[in-house]
C-alpha cells in the first residue's frame, strides 16, 4: 500500500510499504477515505520525536472497515468508520472512567497510552496516513458513522483529534458564561476551541498567533478579537491590561512549537528541553488571579524557566494533558448533525498520497494561507 512515511528531519515520504494485518482476535483493518495532517506531526517531522525509517505517521484518520478480527462484536466489512488518535483497549480503570488517553493496555512500553503514528514511545502503532490501518481494539477504539448519516467525511472526519480535542479543552479548562477566554494559537485546535468557548457562553474570546491569514481566519469565522505576537513582544503583559487583570481562562493551543525567544538555546548537554515554553510564559502573564490555564498543546520534555512562582503566589489552576477523546465523539458528532458548528471551515488543502512531501512543507512553513491539510487516498 502506498502510506506518508518518515524518513528523517523535514522528509516525509509517499511509499509503498507492506499492508498492514490482522493481529489479534480484537483488531480491524480499515481502508482510510481521508486523514489529516496535525500540528502533531510535526513534532516528528521537526526530530523532537524520531521513529524509525519509514514509520507510517499520522493520527487523525477515518474509511471503511475491510477486516474485523474474530472477537470484534460491533463492526463488520462495510461499516464507516472515524479513528479517534487515542488507543483504548476498553476495559482498564482510565477506559472505564472517561480517561482513555492514559489506557493502561494500549502501550506496551509503559506510559502514557498508544497513539497512533508515534513511534516507540506512545506503543509504536502505525499511523493513518495510508491506504490501510490497523486498529487494535476495534470495537472501543472506533466511531462507527450511523448508516442513514447525512454526514460527508470532511463534516465527521475531525472527530478523530481536532474537533474532541479543542471541546476538551474548554470543558477541562472550565470556561463558563461570562467568561474571559484567551485562546493561544489559531490553528485548528484554537480555532476550534474558539467556537466552544462561545457556545460555552465567553463574553470575550480574544486569540493570539504569529500568522497573519490564521487571524484573519479566526476573527472571519469565529468573530474573535485577534493579537499578532510579532507586533507585540510583551504580549502577555499588554492582553493582562486588555482585560483588566486578566482572562478567566488562558488555553495554550500552541504547545512546544512556540515562538522561540531571542537568545534562546536548546539541546545542549546540560538541557535536556525541546522546542520552547513561551506560550505558557504568555499564560501567566495574561491569567487573572485565580484564573485556570488549561495546557492542551504538546510538550514532551523538562522545561527550562517554568514560571511556578507566578502561578502559586496567584492562585492560577493548571490543567493540562492529552485529551481522551473516543468518550466524547459520539456527543460531538450529534452536535455537528444538528449544525451547532461548522468543522470543515478550517480545511485549506486537500491532496493525495502522493503529494505528502509538498503538504508537509506547505503546512510546516504555514504557506499558501493553509491551515488544515487533509489526505483523501
Amino acid at each position: 500500500m502506498k502510506a506518508v512515511t518518515f524518513q528523517g528531519e523535514k522528509a516525509m515520504e509517499t511509499k509503498n510499504v507492506d499492508d498492514p494485518k490482522i493481529q489479534e482476535g480484537s483488531d480491524m483493518i480499515v481502508r482510510i477515505t481521508a486523514s489529516g495532517i496535525c500540528g502533531s506531526d510535526l513534532h516528528l517531522y521537526h526530530g523532537g520525536i524520531v521513529p524509525k525509517e519509514d514509520y507510517v505517521v499520522g493520527h487523525e484518520p477515518m474509511g471503511i472497515v475491510e477486516e474485523v478480527g474474530s472477537d470484534v462484536k460491533n463492526l463488520k466489512k462495510g461499516d464507516r468508520v472515524v479513528i479517534p488518535f487515542n488507543i483504548g483497549c476498553g476495559d482498564c480503570f482510565f477506559c472505564n472512567n472517561q480517561m482513555e488517553s492514559q489506557c493502561d493496555n494500549s502501550n506496551p512500553h509503559g506510559e502514557p497510552g498508544g497513539l497512533f503514528g508515534f513511534a516507540d514511545d506512545f506503543g509504536n502503532h502505525p499511523g493513518g496516513q495510508a491506504e490501510y490501518l490497523r486498529v487494535p481494539y476495534a470495537d472501543f477504539t472506533s466511531f462507527k458513522v450511523p448508516k442513514n448519516s447525512e454526514l460527508d467525511d470532511e463534516q465527521v472526519l475531525f472527530l478523530s483529534d481536532v474537533i474532541p480535542t479543542a471541546y476538551w479543552s474548554v470543558e477541562h479548562g472550565g470556561v463558563k458564561e461570562g467568561d474571559t477566554v484567551i485562546i493561544l494559537g489559531s490553528g485548528p485546535i484554537g480555532l476550534m476551541a474558539q467556537k466552544f468557548a462561545w457556545l460555552k457562553g465567553a463574553k470575550r474570546v480574544i486569540t493570539v498567533d504569529q500568522v497573519e491569514h490564521r487571524l484573519d481566519h479566526a476573527k472571519k469565522t469565529n468573530n474573535v478579537e485577534t493579537y499578532n505576537i510579532k507586533e507585540n513582544e510583551k504580549i502577555g503583559e499588554l492582553l493582562h491590561e486588555e482585560t483588566k487583570g486578566g482572562a478567566d481562562v488562558v488555553i495554550d493551543c500552541v504547545g512546544m512549537d512556540g515562538t522561540v525567544p531571542p537568545n534562546t538555546e536548546f539541546g545542549s548537554e546540560s538541557d535536556n528541553q525541546f522546542g520552547t515554553i513561551s506560550p505558557i510564559i504568555t499564560a501567566s502573564q495574561a491569567v487573572r488571579k485565580f484564573g485556570t490555564v488549561q495546557i492542551t498543546g504538546v510538550y514532551g520534555t523538562e522545561a527550562n524557566g517554568f514560571p511556578l512562582g507566578g502561578f502559586f503566589t496567584r492562585n492560577v489552576s493548571l490543567k493540562m494533558g492529552q485529551a481522551p477523546v473516543i468518550n466524547i465523539m459520539p456527543k460531538l458528532y450529534d452536535m455537528i448533525e444538528n449544525k451547532e458548528f461548522d468543522p470543515t471551515d478550517i480545511i485549506t488543502h486537500r491532496v493525495n498520497l502522493d503529494d505528502a512531501a509538498i503538504a508537509y512543507d506547505i503546512f510546516d512553513k504555514k504557506e499558501d494561507g493553509s491551515i488544515k491539510v487533509i489526505f483523501k487516498p
